[in-house]
Order: structure tokens, then C-alpha cells, then sequence
């Protein structure tokens, strides 16, 4: 089984029937498995023709000799690139690597946080301004499904929606105000990426809690980070949304970021438990991404406890009672 069917397994419910699917949303220690950095958008700045494609080529040969290293299921190395760049790409990841990864991008017309410099004005929008805001969160929702359409055309299979909705305290908005200002636009653009026939998988960082009911309505097929520095537990989200929702992340990253290899290691054990491995419906991944100076000590003790904790079926190490 390649990693790609593995994971279209794990998003359509299912439980994989070898290690469980891995990837992460960015991935920049390429330098220490490639001898060089991945290539983003300033990297191309005045570069055109057959040097440009010569570029992305090499990039996309890096990438799948990356994923193979480390048995990933979903290519997000594109990522910083135009959308344009992105669709040569992949035509040049399949030269290298075939079927077996998934293809992806991120899109996401939803309004997430604002930044900090507008956050008042944004708020203040919302009710001094409604209709308006409705209306451009609609306009934006056709935008994202468009944009969509040109990936799914190209192969992608995947996108992961990447506006951020919450603080480690919770969402920006109350329940209430998400409900009308955020769930029925989320909700049609799921229902616009899944016409296309592309999985759709959320991400947000911070305290998701509150709104979990109102994220699993829109129909996604997949949740990701389930960030344990806001409190969030894989053991209580499989709780309440089911055995059949896929699960992303919830690996501590401020373990991976700054903490030692026994607890990153401890903390991957918990998720694969309780996410998980018998469970299934579970991609296996950090709450955030790997960024530079994360130890790469720590991401090969997260990758050994997925070896280590095995297949469905198989003699489990015991994992922590507690999320760390």
C-alpha cells in the first residue's frame, strides 16, 4: 500500500492497515536530508523560462526523495510557490515519486483572526457594517472554490483550509457570532471542494473547544492541528466527534520545538493511542509544523514511535495516561 492510499483510507473513515499516515503542513530541515532549502516564491523573482522550470524540477526531485525518507502521505512542499508554479510542480513530483503521494494545497476563503494592527476595526465590522461583511465572506467563499477547481484539474486530491480561528483561550469570535459569520461559509466551501472531488480538512491552531460541534457540521473530512498547548486532547475529541471523523496531529510542537526526545516521544505514543492506530481515521503529525531549529533529535523520536507503536493489531508500547 503507498502512503497516498494509506491516507485516502484514513480520510474516508477507515483504519490503514500499516503505519498510520504521516505528513505536516510545513516542513523546513530539508538542508539536513537534501543539502538545500526548499524553493518559495522570492527564490523565483525575475527567473523565467526553462531556468524557472529547471528549478522547479529540482525542487519537486528534492521533495520526493524527502518523502520517501520519511514516509510521507501528502506532499506540502509547494507550497510557498504561486499557484502557477505549483501546478508545474506537480507535474514534476509525479516524474519523480508517481501515485504514491497525495497532492495538496492550502485554500481558505473563511476570515480567520485578524491581525493584531486591525483586530478592533474587524470586530467592529461585524456590527456596524453586517450585510457588507456577509457579502464578502461570500464572494471570498466563490474565490476559494475557483481557485480549487484549477488544483483538482491539475490532481490535487487534497485541500487543507488554513485560517486560524483560535487563541489558546478560545475562539476570537463567541459561538454565536461563528455560527453566522464563519460555519455557513465554511460549510459551502466543504461542500464546494468535495463537488470537486478533493477532500477537505481544516486546520486551526489554539482552543477549538467551544466550536468543535459547529467545525464537525460543515462536513469536513479531516481536522487538523488539535493544538495540546490550548488544552485540546485527542482522547476527548475522538470522544465526542466518533470513530469516523480523521484526526490530524495533536503531537505536542512545543515538545518537538523545544523539548527533550523522551517527551516528544511520550507525547506521539499518546495520540497514536487515542487518535489513533486501532481507532484509524488518524494522520499522524505534529499540532503545528516543522520550522527551523526544531532538533532533529525530536522529530526522529517522533518517527520512531510510530515504528514503534506498530500497525493495527500489533503489541503496542504502553502510552501516557495524560496528554503532555
Amino acid at each position: 500500500m503507498t502512503p497516498r492510499e494509506s491516507v485516502k483510507i484514513a480520510l474516508d473513515g477507515g483504519r490503514p492497515q500499516g503505519l498510520p499516515p504521516h505528513f505536516e503542513l510545513v516542513f523546513k530541515r530539508c538542508e539536513e536530508f537534501y543539502g538545500r532549502k526548499r524553493l518559495e516564491r522570492p527564490d523565483l523573482e525575475g527567473i523565467e523560462g526553462a531556468e524557472r522550470d529547471r528549478m522547479l524540477r529540482e525542487n519537486a526531485r528534492m521533495w520526493a526523495e524527502i518523502y520517501a525518507q520519511l514516509d510521507w502521505a501528502i506532499c506540502t512542499g509547494f507550497w510557498g510557490l504561486d499557484d502557477d508554479d505549483q501546478l508545474r510542480s506537480f507535474d514534476h513530483l509525479r516524474d519523480f515519486a508517481g501515485e504514491s503521494i497525495m497532492l495538496s494545497t492550502t485554500i481558505d476563503g473563511t476570515v480567520g483572526i485578524p491581525s493584531g494592527s486591525n483586530m478592533a476595526e474587524a470586530a467592529m465590522a461585524l456590527f456596524d457594517r453586517r450585510e457588507e461583511e456577509l457579502d464578502a465572506r461570500e464572494r471570498a467563499i466563490d474565490h476559494a472554490i475557483a481557485r480549487a477547481q484549477r488544483f483538482a484539474e491539475a490532481g490535487a486530491e487534497i485541500i487543507l483550509m488554513c485560517a486560524d480561528y483560535c487563541f489558546n483561550d478560545g475562539p476570537w469570535l463567541s459561538p454565536e457570532m461563528f455560527a453566522e459569520f464563519v460555519t455557513p461559509f465554511l460549510a459551502r466551501q466543504v461542500e464546494g471542494l468535495q463537488s470537486l472531488g478533493l477532500y477537505a480538512a481544516k486546520h486551526t491552531d489554539g482552543d477549538i473547544m467551544p466550536i468543535l460541534d459547529q467545525l464537525v457540521s460543515t462536513g469536513i473530512d479531516a481536522l487538523h492541528s488539535l493544538d495540546p498547548m490550548a488544552g485540546v486532547d485527542i482522547r476527548e475529541v475522538r470522544e465526542i466527534v466518533g470513530p469516523k471523523l480523521c484526526l490530524m496531529g495533536n503531537v505536542n510542537c512545543a515538545l518537538v520545538h523545544a523539548g527533550t526526545p523522551q517527551e516528544v516521544y511520550d507525547s506521539a505514543l499518546y495520540c497514536l493511542a487515542h487518535g489513533g492506530v486501532e481507532n484509524g481515521a488518524y494522520v499522524f503529525c505534529t499540532s503545528n509544523c516543522i520550522f527551523e531549529g526544531v532538533p532533529l533529535a525530536n522529530y526522529e523520536a517522533m518517527l520512531q514511535a510510530r515504528r514503534d507503536f506498530g500497525p493495527p493489531g500489533a503489541e503496542h508500547p504502553e502510552a501516557p495516561q495524560q496528554h503532555t
